[in-house]
């Protein structure tokens, strides 16, 4: 851990509560902040209010209607029935920064969190914030992860993870190998299998049993597993929602949109896990070579947050409690997947979460404030942010 005297020393502003991360959940975390007169700054990575889903792949569209596609406070501005496209998506963030003068400091980069005494210090290259309260609102979603062994592959064989994928056009002609079967690898199947063979290597895990854009669908499937199932049944405050939570942290949720007789109807062969390389060419457990000219690995991200230099990392998540650090007063998770219930990391489900930790900084600055110092509005951006629309 570095000297605090040090940091000290290079410390350059002060402040009540910093969220780090711009997205979805940080930008739920500063609404509920700012509600309650709760001085806060953001600090995001990117150049631009929703430019991480900008970057997503072309043909993506959200797996909820517009009508259930809001953050809290200002409604999703698109036919209700729609499903927004990744665009659409990154305006809206944009557009919900702007409305409620978010105070978000834009190419901010985050790499080091530790505590000194009772307070935290951010680090972000040279800059420094001193703050009583930490959200950590990046959610996983940071680092691809890819197996060792994808090295070993034909230097002519294309590789791209999820997170790079953004339209056929990017590939080689020839079949295509998508490892990993989960909704990212499900969805790309369908749009590569229109004009080549696609192999797709990974278990089934599982499927809603409607289709989300059917008329059941929309009037009351969607309904009844967003705003009963996710959010009132599978939480860790019921007994099944305590059973189900470690599965689904190791093995994902199910499949949305696909079906597997989708995949079967457009020619997607499924094929057991990828094990190892033989002569240049993937390996299934099954012991088949696949000669394909390409793979896509979906095979999802390492948690990514080794730049906190603090005892809080699991090994599938940080260590927390529905978001609350105990060992570590005013420290927080917001945006994980099942933080408290499998809608913590969906849009229309991360403002419960965010209400609940924004209701905990504010009961832990009343009483951790010196005296004197008063709670103030964020009445104005902070200096040097930026939360107008491009």
């Amino acid at each position: 851990m570095r000297d605090a005297t040090v940091e000290q020393a290079n410390a350059e502003e002060q402040v009540d509560t910093v969220v780090i991360g711009g997205g979805q959940a940080g930008l739920s975390v500063g609404y509920h902040l700012a509600r309650r007169g709760l001085p806060f700054v953001i600090l995001d990575a990117e150049e631009r209010v929703g430019d991480v889903w900008r970057r997503r792949w072309d043909s993506l569209r959200l797996f909820t209607p517009a009508r259930f596609s809001s953050l809290d406070g200002m409604a999703f501005p698109a036919p209700p029935d729609s499903f927004p496209t990744k665009e659409e998506m990154g305006d809206y963030l944009e557009a919900y920064a702007a409305r409620f003068d978010l105070p978000v400091r834009h190419a901010t980069r985050v790499d080091h969190l530790t505590r000194v005494g009772d307070r935290y210090l951010v680090s972000a290259g040279d800059r420094r914030w001193d703050a009583a309260n930490v959200v950590v609102a990046i959610g996983t979603f940071q680092r691809p992860k890819v197996p060792g062994f994808a090295t070993e592959l034909d230097p002519a064989t294309v590789q791209l993870h999820s997170s790079e994928y953004r339209n056929p056009s990017q590939l080689r002609p020839g079949d295509v190998l998508l490892v990993g079967a989960g909704n990212s690898g499900s969805e790309l199947a369908m749009e590569l299998a229109r004009d080549r063979t696609v192999w797709m290597a990974g278990r089934d895990t599982g499927h809603i049993p409607f289709r989300i854009d059917g008329w059941f669908g929309r009037a009351v499937g969607v309904r009844f597993v967003l705003r009963f199932l996710f959010r009132r049944v599978l939480t860790v405050r019921t007994p099944v929602g305590r059973r189900v939570r470690p599965k689904a942290l190791t093995e994902g949720g199910p499949l949305i949109r696909v079906k597997p007789k989708d995949l079967a109807a457009a020619g997607v062969e499924r094929v057991p896990r990828v094990e190892g390389v033989r002569d240049g060419r993937p390996v299934l457990t099954d012991g088949r070579v696949l000669d394909v000219a390409n793979v896509v690995w979906c095979t999802g991200f390492h948690p990514g947050f080794s730049w906190i230099d603090l005892p809080v990392h699991g090994e599938h998540e940080p260590h927390h409690e529905a978001g609350i650090v105990p060992d570590h007063p005013g420290l927080y998770f917001v945006g994980l997947f099942f933080l408290s219930s499998m809608a913590s990391e969906m849009i229309q489900g991360v403002g419960e979460d965010a209400d609940r930790i924004a209701a905990h900084v504010a009961a832990r600055v009343t009483t951790v404030q010196p005296p004197g110092r008063t709670v103030r509005s964020i009445a104005a951006k902070a200096p040097g942010s930026s939360t107008n629309p491009v």
